[in-house]
């Protein structure tokens, strides 16, 4: 590191001790836990009719009807190596197949579904990594135990390291009301800031290292992690010095008359052997985007994301999504603007605890020379239907999620893409989806 990181933590302790705050004794408490195991497994089932298409192309969705299942089943594994060090382990399976082999949509419906070729149920490491975590304060806080996480006191002022494989969805773009495709919104779009095309794996895992100061209200985090070798590759690139993925994000979390909300400001910046589109589209009117594929290719931008509970029962979220739209994606989707927005219920309202219902939408644009691009006749990973006549891809969703016993729950969702892969000359598509989810 090119950094001193003893004055560091020096300096943040110093300033923690000047932040307001009061001591919090943890008395009579139970010791933390020293290790802990969750375990979860989500199908998800979906369909969608036919549709107009005046034409399709090697990467469009299929007009004729469909139908699909997915299914992710994780070990999480978590232990408490010493006073500041945590080890966790994931193993799992997924299988299944997406629409059309998840192509033909920015954004996509299923969020638990990967870009893999074979439909068989394959088992892999999701997530091995080591958490180190230093108090800067005396001051300590409860943390309520869950997947991935053990309950205990913690430092409330605190410099935390973590390396190893992950997702840098866990701990990046985060938010209460959509981030999670196996109990919240299910459309890439909505899980995620559609326009940060994230460095992962084609099942969204990546080798890298994460640094997060977390200071009473705010947060302040960044990222090094490696790019894969191709677009939607499952190798990693190794020359991290040439090729990689930045993010650094800051979190404000407040209580506005007693109502949790947060904001976050995401900023990215990728390195990768990605081509160009403005250069892959030939004199003669044909594209080849792979002749243009170089070491370092930037792709930059960032994201906005806000998150406000209303009542003790009403959440609302929404995020905004730029990247500069010049270079192809290569590990997420397609979207260069995105714009999103919805609320969430809890069922205490209707006297159904456990119960959920959320509403939400989503518009995303393509950049100038992305459009000119797919309209020349090129084809990404995700999209591309020989033509476009460009309209924006917009989707709403709503789903009920029924917590019907302890462990199960059983959601109904429908989504409404409107402009399926940006083109007005074919849609729209109409996705109905069960999914049954058990987690214990």
């Amino acid at each position: 590191m090119f950094v001193n990181r003893p004055l560091i933590l020096l300096i943040a302790g110093v300033l923690c001790a000047w932040l307001p705050g009061q001591a919090q004794n943890a008395g009579n408490e139970p010791s933390a836990e020293r290790w802990r195991v969750h375990f979860q497994a989500t199908s998800i089932g979906q369909h969608h009719g036919s549709f107009p298409s005046l034409y399709e192309g090697q990467s469009s969705l299929p007009s004729h009807p469909e139908n699909r299942v997915s299914l992710t089943a994780t070990v999480f594994v978590t232990y408490r190596v010493n006073s500041w060090t945590e080890l966790v382990v994931n193993p799992e399976l997924a299988g299944g197949k997406g629409f059309g082999q998840v192509t033909g949509i920015a954004g996509f419906p299923n969020g638990e579904i990967p870009r893999v070729a074979s439909a068989t149920p394959t088992p892999y490491v999701a997530r091995a990594y080591l958490k180190n975590t230093w108090a800067l304060s005396p001051e300590t806080e409860m943390a309520e135990g869950g997947p991935n996480r053990l309950s205990g006191r913690l430092p409330v002022c605190r410099f935390t390291l973590i390396t190893g494989k992950f997702a840098i969805t866990d701990f990046f773009d985060n938010n209460t009301y959509s981030h999670d495709p196996r109990r919240q919104f299910m459309n890439w779009a909505l899980m995620s800031n559609g326009a940060w095309d994230y460095p992962a794996d084609t099942r969204g895992y990546m080798i890298g290292s994460i640094q997060e100061l977390t200071m009473r209200g705010w947060s302040l985090r960044s990222a090094i992690v490696m790019e894969p070798t191709a677009a939607n590759g499952a190798a990693y690139d190794t020359r991290v010095a040439k090729n990689r993925g930045v993010a650094v994000e800051w979190e404000k979390r407040y209580k506005p008359m007693g109502h949790a909300g947060a904001w976050r400001v995401l900023g990215f910046l990728n390195r990768e052997r990605a081509g160009t589109f403005r250069d892959a589209i030939l004199p003669d009117g044909t594209t080849n985007l792979g002749a243009t594929r170089r070491p370092g290719t930037k792709k930059y931008g960032f994201g906005l994301n806000v998150e406000q509970e209303v009542t003790r029962d009403i959440g609302a979220f929404a995020r905004y999504g730029w990247s500069d739209g010049k270079t192809e994606a290569w590990a997420f989707t397609q979207i260069d603007r995105s714009v999103s927005g919805g609320i969430a219920l809890q069922g205490r309202l209707w006297k159904r605890t456990g119960d959920n219902i959320g509403v939400a939408a989503v518009r995303d644009y393509l950049s100038g020379d992305d459009r000119r691009f797919l309209a020349a006749g090129g084809v990404g990973f995700i999209v591309g239907d020989g033509r476009l006549n460009y309209a924006p891809e917009s989707i709403t969703e709503a789903y009920y999620a029924w917590h019907a016993l302890r462990d199960w729950t059983f959601t109904l969702d429908y989504q409404r893409i409107v402009n399926p892969a940006y083109n007005r000359d074919r849609g729209p598509v109409s996705v109905g989806t069960l999914r049954v989810h058990w987690e214990r």
